[in-house]
């Protein structure tokens, strides 16, 4: 049973001025994931980063990256270091992209 109160979801919410924006940042934090996921082993499962249900409001561009997990200190780590990546790209660094992280969301963004 891969849902809530078994597992826990982290929702990683990314919203862009443009649609290239925020599919770029999208795919880089994804790879960063998967690559982390594969070297150490983590038991949690990550989804494919996809367009949000409703994927455009108020002319932003929304993404969204779906994580199932246990959460621990071992996730608050993963989500610090995704924090970090996310802070080095240059959209983020030029305001064009935002990024969001919330544990077991009453909505999936």
């Amino acid at each position: 049973m891969k849902y809530p109160p078994f597992c826990d979801i982290i929702v990683i919410g990314i919203t862009a001025q443009t649609e290239q924006d925020g599919k770029n940042i999208t795919q880089k934090i994804h790879s960063y994931l998967k690559n982390r996921v594969v070297k150490e082993n983590l038991g949690i499962i990550l989804y494919q980063g996809m367009p949000a249900p409703i994927d455009k409001i108020k002319n932003k561009y929304r993404f969204r990256i779906i994580i199932k997990c246990k959460f621990g200190d071992d996730m608050i780590k993963l989500m610090e270091d995704v924090i970090a990546q996310y802070q080095e790209t240059k959209e983020a660094k030029l305001g064009k992209v935002r990024m969001a992280i919330d544990l077991n969301p009453s909505n999936w963004y």
